[in-house]
């Protein structure tokens, strides 16, 4: 995990000023793939999703479905579990908004998934990033700067499959920068045996 020191994120209060609420907002949307399968002989980028991972990404999309966070470009690793994941969560959803398979998002540390997300075109508003841990978790601790709950203990304790984060900041997608983001949201959608 990265490096916090013992500061630890206030909780906002403040009033944004006019110049700010004047900057486009931008939305980061972090999702876990689902539970995988662990096939024997079969390579980690090839592994599937299990039967608990079938369950629960259905209901990832069902979740970024209600709390309206639907992606206008979808970022997601190359690995099987992880357009899976995407595959099974945009069947749950209005539309499909595009999506790009990246080599890069699999197995990434955090500073290269801020790499990513900063190459983002700004006409996109809400991002939704697919991928692995410890990249994710990490990228979400880095990003984070304030908080409105205990979201953030939650994300420094546990980033299980299938959970989503959902950060947000003002300004370009070039901008985003380590403590820089609004940690709006965590949740872990499961699906029902």
């Amino acid at each position: 995990m990265p490096g916090r020191g013992s500061a630890v994120p206030r909780t906002v209060e403040k009033v944004e000023t006019a110049r700010e609420t004047a900057l486009p907002l931008r939305r980061l949307v972090v999702l876990r793939h689902a539970k995988s399968a662990w096939p024997e002989g079969v390579p980690d980028h090839d592994r599937p999703l299990g039967p608990r991972g079938l369950r629960d990404a259905p209901a990832a999309g069902r979740w970024l479905r209600d709390a309206d966070c639907l992606p206008e470009l979808v970022l997601c690793s190359t690995a099987r579990r992880a357009r899976s994941t995407w595959e099974l969560a945009a069947a749950e959803m209005p539309g499909t908004p595009p999506a790009r398979h990246d080599r890069r998002v699999y197995a990434a540390d955090s500073q290269s998934l801020l790499d990513l997300v900063r190459e983002v075109p700004d006409d996109v508003g809400t991002l939704l990033l697919i991928g692995h841990n410890p990249g994710l978790q990490e990228l979400v601790l880095l990003l984070v700067g304030e908080t409105l709950d205990d979201t953030l203990q939650r994300v420094e304790a546990k980033f299980p499959t299938s959970a989503i984060a959902v950060l947000t900041r003002r300004g370009a997608w070039a901008d985003f920068a380590p403590g820089t983001a609004l940690l709006t949201d965590l949740a872990v959608p499961r699906g029902k045996r």
